[in-house]
Formats: structure tokens, sequence, C-alpha cells
């Protein structure tokens, strides 16, 4: 780390449901922060919106408390977000074109399979492409008007600089995310621009994840934007995990699990065979660096279930309580799959599934279950990843909501028989954003360093005696009773 007075940096993290505004110092540590909820609206089942101009009123009023009551100037302005979320704008004044179509929304699923049968191509309708094409062809007549596209570290960036920049990092503007990019993640993909009559102007200049890109004139003070990155990403490295075989798991409403691979880049936009995807994890010097995704569609998902609509655990805390109140499951399973499979079956069709109850299952089990049950998906994603880049993955970093479930923890050392180290906060994505924008203004030296700033809060080994492999084996089975209970959605394939 470079020698230098102590500084802050602000760190606006867009999640799907809620934004924070921070004040992280230059050992990771978060001062103080400010929360705004946003949730999208869902006007249709399966349609994800959201208004754009209240997402960046609420932005800065979350950012104007945080520097306040920091009571200093921030040395810079570190952007993280949900990746892949839509927003058209027009360029002269400022206006959303429509609503902002959030990464979760369905409604393009048949272009996806429509650019599957014509052109062989892997569109996912989480991505951004069909999502603007989509906007594109339903927002009336927009001839002769100059239009920017962006997701939202994009649009967030606009606000702040009162329109002055029009960018994204190479993260956001991956392939994976997009679907815009050819494979490698260096140029546009015109010929996919050219089926959803996209025209490139619109298209946003792509920086790097680390570097000082325009002063953030509507903040006190004007401090620089320095870093912008994708949610995942930033996790990944708030979390330390910057050297090949490093990985995290964030364990939220979903979970994901990201590793570095330092592979080259991928020479064909598709899938990976064990379910996993390639993506870049930091764009630096104009260079990307590869890595690895597996997707959990459902993790927390499960807890809020028993929370809200069977109404067996009061809070999702209270979930640890409960399953502490039986030593094992006594033969109940349970497959997380409210929302279909992700990595590596990618099974739509597939649903949650409880198995091997008896008159003498208690709501305990069930609830142990359904931890253990996440446990082992993440279990799964690990295998997945391993087998799809080949790097070992020794231990890994957990962060997210469900991180601070001791029990979860547990199983999760047990189903993946590796040490699990939790991040000291729920928030490594902010730890992350603001490593990179110190590392742009010199703070740190190399993305090495952020190594140096790990500390878990809890390490967590595989339980003594516990027969690691039996409990993959009945996993297995269950995991096959799950699969494709809709088979016309486990037929669907992006």
């Amino acid at each position: 780390m470079s020698s230098g007075a102590d500084v802050t940096f602000l760190v606006i993290d867009v999640g799907t449901t809620g934004l924070r505004a921070a004040i992280v110092d230059d050992t990771l540590r978060i001062l103080h922060y400010e929360y705004r909820a946003s949730p999208p609206s869902i006007p249709f089942d399966g349609l994800v919106e959201f208004d754009p101009v209240a997402l960046a009123g609420l932005v800065l009023e979350a950012s104007h408390a945080a520097i306040e009551a920091a009571d200093s100037p921030v040395a810079a302005v570190g952007i993280t977000n949900q990746r892949a979320s839509t927003v058209v704008w027009d360029r002269a004044t400022g206006e959303p074109i429509g609503p902002g179509l959030g990464w979760q929304d369905l409604r393009t699923i048949t272009e996806c399979i429509v650019a599957k049968a014509t052109h062989d191509w892997t569109v996912a309708p989480n991505q951004s492409l069909t999502k603007l094409g989509w906007l594109l062809a339903n927002s009336g007549d927009l001839a002769g008007r100059d239009l920017c596209f962006g997701t939202i570290d994009s649009w967030i960036a606009w606000t702040l600089t009162h329109g002055s920049v029009h960018v994204s990092d190479g993260t956001n503007m991956s392939t994976t995310t997009t679907g815009m990019r050819i494979a490698d993640g260096s140029a546009w993909s015109t010929d996919r621009l050219a089926e959803f009559s996209i025209d490139e102007a619109m298209l946003p200049r792509v920086v790097d994840s680390a570097g000082v890109i325009a002063q953030a004139t509507a903040l006190p003070g004007s401090p620089p934007i320095a870093a912008m990155i994708g949610d995942q990403q930033a996790s990944l490295i708030g979390q330390g995990c910057v050297r090949p075989g490093a990985a995290k798991l964030t364990l939220g409403t979903g979970g994901m699990l990201d590793v570095v691979t330092g592979a080259p880049a991928p020479t064909e936009i598709q899938r990976n065979p064990a379910g996993t995807y390639a993506l870049p994890v930091w764009q630096l010097a104009g260079q990307l660096t590869w890595g690895a995704e597996a997707i959990m569609l459902s993790a927390g998902t499960n807890v809020e279930w028993l929370r809200d609509d069977l109404g067996i655990i009061d809070s999702s805390a209270h979930s640890h309580d409960v399953a502490q109140l039986c030593e094992s499951t006594e033969g109940v399973s349970y497959v997380p799959a409210l929302l279909g499979l992700g990595t590596p079956a990618w099974d739509y069709g597939a649903r949650g599934t409880l198995l091997g109850m008896t008159r003498g299952t208690e709501r305990r089990h069930i609830v142990r279950a359904v931890l253990e049950g996440v446990a082992h998906r993440s279990a799964d994603l690990i295998d997945a990843a391993i087998a799809d880049t080949g790097v070992p993955i020794e231990t890994i970093h957990v962060d997210g909501g469900m991180s601070a479930n001791p029990t979860l923890i547990t199983a999760l050392a047990d189903a993946t028989g590796r040490q699990i180290e939790v991040s000291p906060t729920t928030e490594a994505t902010t730890r992350g954003a603001a490593f990179l924008a110190g590392l742009a203004l010199g703070r740190w030296d190399d993305i090495n360093d952020v190594g140096n700033l790990w500390n878990p809060s809890i390490t967590a080994l595989p339980t003594t005696g516990f027969d690691h492999s039996d409990g993959r084996k009945r996993w297995a089975e269950a995991l096959t009773r799950a699969r494709t209970w809709h088979p016309d959605l486990s037929a669907l394939d992006f």
C-alpha cells in the first residue's frame, strides 16, 4: 500500500431490491452506510420493471446523506451494481424512454428461443441484449432520437456527472452479462446488434474497473468516479479472491459462486459443459482477467418461504435456532429449486422438493433440511466450477445475508469437504468497489494487495467423522426427484 493520510471512499451499491451508499476507509472497513429500499415492480408474472428516475433520485439522496454523515470529503466514488438490468434514455434530455427492465425480467423468452433456433445463438432472457431490443421495439416512435443504453452502473455514472459521461466497465459489458460482445469481450458483436436493430452509437464506452473516469459533480466536493464493477465481481475482490483458484460464494436471495481462473479468453459464446459460464472478473489497463461463475437460482428465498409462507420460523435468523434443536434431519432432504435449478443442470422445470418425511418429522428437521439443501446446492456449484475449469478450489470465502447463519456454514463445510471462511461483513461488494477506487488513486499498488486486507470473521472446517461421500450420494438421489417436474419448462435451454 502506498503511504499517505487516511482516506475514505463513497461506494454506491445498487442491488435488486435496495441500494446502499457507504463510507469505507482504507482498511475496507465500512464506517457508515445509508440504505434505501428500491424494490422492482412486477406488473404481471415474469415482468420485472423499475423506475430509473426514482432510482437515480434515491442514489443521490443516500449518497448526500452518507457524505454528510462522514463529515469530511471522500477521495473517490466506486459504483457496483446488479448486472444486466437495462435502461435506455435520451442523450439530450436524460429522460428514459420507458421503464428499466430488471435482470430477472422474462418477457423476452420468445426472442431467446428464436435466436437459438435461427442463429444457434446462446442468448438468455436475463441478459441485456433482448431487453434493449424489446425497449427499442416497444417505446413508440424513436426516429431521430439520440439514445443511450446502459446497465445500472452507466445510468448512475450519467446521473452523478450530470450527463457528461456514458460509460460502463468490462465486467458489466461482458458477453455473459449483456450478450452484446464477442466471446473474448474485446468488441461489440455487430451481427447480434443488427439482429435486434441496435445502433452501436447508443452503447457506452467501455472502461477499466479501476480508473478515474470523471468528476461526480452531483455530489459535494465533486469527487472522481474511480471504480465501476458488477456486484459479483466486486464481492470476489472484496473477499481477497484475486489469484487463480480463489473462490467466493455469495448467498443472498440466490447464490453465486465465482472463481478466478486466469484462463485465456473464451473463443465461443456458450455455457460450459458442467453448467458454468466464463466471465471477466475485472478489467485493468484495458485487459480482462477471466474466471467462471456458477449460479443457484434460489438460496435465501427458501428461508423466506419457511418464514413468510409456512410461518414455521419467526425470522431468517431464527432458522439457525430451530435447526440447532436437532443434530440431523433424521433422513429428511430438501432440494431448493423453488425457481428451478441453475448450475449444473439448468432445469427451469425443476421444483422445490421435500423428501423422507415420516410421522415423526418435526419443523426442526424441515428447517435443518432446508439449510442443508442450500449447502448441497453450493457444493454442486463448486463441483461444476472445478469440472469446467480444471482449477482446484481449496477454500471458499462466503458472504451475503445467509453467511450469518452458523448452521448453514457448518453444513457448507461438511457438504463441500472444504474450509469455509466467512466475510467480516455481508457487504463484500462494497469492500471490492472501495478497493478498486483506492487502486485507481494509487492508495494500493496492485490488485493483489487486497489479499492482505482479508480477515474472515469465522473459519469453519468439516465436522470430524462426517461421512461426506454418503451425504452427497443421498443428495444426488434427492436431486433426481426434483428434476423435470414441468417438462415444458425443463426443455428450455438458454
